[in-house]
């Protein structure tokens, strides 16, 4: 349970707490197809923190609001982790928005590949040409036969540079020469 005193009014919630399960990879190109796909902006705000990456996030998502703090369970594998998610009134989120942070503004495509759902998202702003796609997974055996999809370049999930905390606030050319490491190519839609 998390208290929230806005305003000289209290509000109680009950945390979502759930694992997440995911590959997150680079982009080699743009399905052709991915402007049918339903999508949605995503504003993120990472709050700073003595963690890196940053692991404490206010998220607007369409019209949703949310505050959510992720946990490796691992250190060194960021693949599975355990996500807190609290809902918040726009109100609130407005009130969050406030705090010092660093924002990273995406549209979020939701692409149909095989048994899956892709969450393609193209960066915006500062970081327009980054493209990334995420996978999540029921389980550790669906994880572990999942075939890397023809559109994207490499699997780097683990790669801190790439975690949504360590980009908000930074531009394209701060994460060139990570990128340029992997023969990523510039994409736009």
């Amino acid at each position: 349970m998390l208290n929230i005193r806005l305003n000289h009014i209290s509000y109680i919630y009950s945390s979502q707490n759930m694992d997440e399960i995911e590959y997150t990879y680079l982009a080699k190109h743009i399905p052709k197809d991915l402007a049918e796909s339903d999508s949605k902006e995503i504003i993120d705000m990472y709050i700073p923190s003595l963690r890196m990456p940053l692991s404490l996030r206010i998220r607007k998502f369409g019209n949703k609001y949310e505050i959510t703090k992720k946990e490796p369970l691992d250190d060194k594998d960021v693949t599975h982790q355990t996500e807190n998610t609290i809902p918040l009134t726009q109100k609130e989120y407005d009130v969050l928005m406030k705090s010092p942070g660093n924002i990273s503004r995406k549209i979020r495509y939701y692409y149909n590949y095989k048994d899956a759902t892709a969450e393609i998202d193209v960066f915006q702003d500062k970081l327009e040409g980054l493209v990334l796609v995420e996978v999540e997974f029921e389980n550790k055996k669906e994880q572990n036969k999942f075939q890397i999809p023809d559109f994207c370049l490499v699997e780097i999930t683990n790669e801190n540079f790439i975690a949504g905390g360590s980009l908000a606030g930074k531009s394209y050319s701060d994460i060139k020469p990570d990128l340029k490491h992997f023969n990523y190519k510039k994409l736009s839609i």
